[in-house]
C-alpha cells in the first residue's frame, strides 16, 4: 500500500450474517481504497437476474440509492450502504471475460459502476 501497488484482498470477515461484499467494502474501506472491484459472472448491474430474464437491462452507471432503492440482486444492501457512507465507489464487472480484470484495474469502464452520480 504504501509503494502505491494495486491490492488485492480475499476472504470474508469470519462473522456470521456478513458476505464477502460486505467484507471486501469493509476492508476497502479500513485501508481507503479508491474502488471496489466486484468480479462475477454476469457484465455488471441488471434491472432483473439475466440468466432468468433475457428482458434484464444492463445498468452502466447508477448511484448507490438507485442500486438500494431497486432492491437489486448482484451485491447486498449493507455492501453498498456502507460504500454509500465511506463514498467508495463499486465496479460490477464479468471477471470470465478475457482481458476484464484488467480493463477494470485501469478503469476502462467495463461492467457498472455503482457512486453518487
Amino acid at each position: 500500500l504504501e509503494k502505491g501497488r494495486v491490492v488485492l484482498l480475499a476472504g470474508g470477515t469470519g462473522n456470521p450474517f456478513f458476505s464477502t461484499d460486505t467484507a471486501a467494502v469493509l476492508r476497502a474501506a479500513e485501508i481507503d481504497a479508491e474502488v471496489v472491484l466486484k468480479a462475477t459472472s454476469v457484465d455488471g448491474v441488471y434491472t432483473d437476474d439475466p440468466k432468468l430474464n433475457p428482458e434484464a437491462e444492463l445498468l452502466p452507471r447508477l448511484s448507490y440509492g438507485e442500486f438500494l432503492r431497486r432492491e437489486l440482486g448482484v451485491m447486498d444492501a449493507t455492501a453498498v450502504q456502507l460504500a454509500k457512507e465511506r463514498g467508495l465507489p463499486l465496479v460490477v464487472f464479468n471477471v470470465t471475460v478475457p482481458g476484464n480484470l484488467l480493463r477494470a484495474l485501469l478503469g476502462e469502464g467495463v461492467g457498472s459502476v455503482i457512486k453518487e452520480v
